[in-house]
């Protein structure tokens, strides 16, 4: 379970976030591309965007059940 107290610094604020757990796999930014991007060094992902649709929350819901290391958190603030 991702750990919101451990939120990489680039997610922009809200439900979904990513933590430092994340081992850089992109299985995330394959399956939801707008809502889950790999940071400059390409060390781990990170939320740019919260989503705003049913369809987009569907998405970051896929991607964090793909998540090997679980760092996908949608309980964020």
């Amino acid at each position: 379970m991702a750990d919101r107290n451990l939120k990489v610094p680039e997610n922009v604020s809200g439900k979904w976030y990513v933590d430092e757990n994340c081992i850089a796999c992109n299985s995330c930014t394959s399956i939801a591309p707008d809502y889950f991007v790999m940071a400059e060094d390409d060390k781990y992902a990170y939320v740019p965007k919260q989503p705003e649709s049913a369809e987009d929350e569907t998405l970051c819901q896929d991607a964090k059940a793909s998540c090997p290391t679980d760092s996908i958190g949608d309980d964020g603030e």
